[in-house]
């Protein structure tokens, strides 16, 4: 199968593009910048997700898309609300404008368990949309989708926005951990190459026009989660 991966040269997104290959499919990945993890066996396209003539091309010649592209940092999220709107939605919107001219299989959407949150502000809000904006292009269109709603991610490739990464970082560098919050708050992480693996076999025709969860098997406190970074790196790490 011929799959486009937009976001492709990210954290999640270079996991799953690896994934596919892995699987033996041909994959295209689509990103703003040359992904560090390309594959020989990939293809790569350097190009703006609101680019429609651009998107429209690669859509047209692909079997189905693995959508990752955009705004995923929260602070900066709620930082840049409108920059996040145009880029997020309006890109999504770019794509399933495309998707619905062509012959595509199925539209897989990297969405968030934030969904369901309080927190998370604008991030949270355009990926709510973007949900509601597939399920209507099904129903208008008859649009396959996935929808996959991610737990808290980490592993190899993480931005230094990535909440596991920057703990780890603050607790090798300074022997101490900082995080803004009780320490109570609820989380279920997941590697990020075991959700790319899961992802891949979304590919199924059993998950057509579902919406999963892919998150840890252990719902954890991220207190929990401090003391047990501490308790691997194996020194009087303080929490903050």
């Amino acid at each position: 199968m011929k799959v486009l991966v937009t976001g492709g040269s990210g954290f999640l997104g270079s996991h799953v593009a690896d994934a596919l290959s892995e699987e033996n499919h041909e994959v295209i990945i689509f990103d703003q910048k040359n992904s560090p993890y390309l594959r020989a066996d990939q293809t790569m396209v350097v190009g703006d997700i609101l680019d429609q003539e651009l998107v429209e091309q690669l859509v047209k010649e692909s079997d189905a898309i693995y959508h990752f592209a955009g705004i995923a940092d929260i602070e900066e999220a709620s930082k840049n609300p409108i920059r996040t709107l145009e880029t997020n939605v309006m890109g999504t919107m770019v794509l399933l404008e495309a998707a619905r001219k062509s012959t595509l299989q199925r539209f897989i959407f990297s969405s968030s368990i934030y969904v369901y949150s309080n927190r998370g502000a604008f991030y949270r809000t355009s990926k709510k949309t973007c949900e509601q904006l597939i399920e209507d292009y099904n129903l208008q269109f008859g649009l396959n989708y996935t929808i996959l709603r991610f737990g808290s991610l980490y592993g190899p490739r993480a931005a230094e926005s990535n909440a596991v990464h920057q703990l780890i970082k603050q607790a090798l560098e300074t022997n101490t951990m900082a995080y803004k919050g009780t320490g109570e708050e609820i989380r279920e992480y997941i590697h990020a190459k075991d959700g790319a693996a899961a992802a891949v076999e979304m590919l199924e025709p059993e998950f057509e026009n579902q919406i999963i969860h892919l998150t840890g098997h252990e719902r954890m406190t991220t207190l929990n989660m401090m003391e047990m970074i501490a308790e691997i790196i194996g020194s009087n790490v303080s929490i903050n």
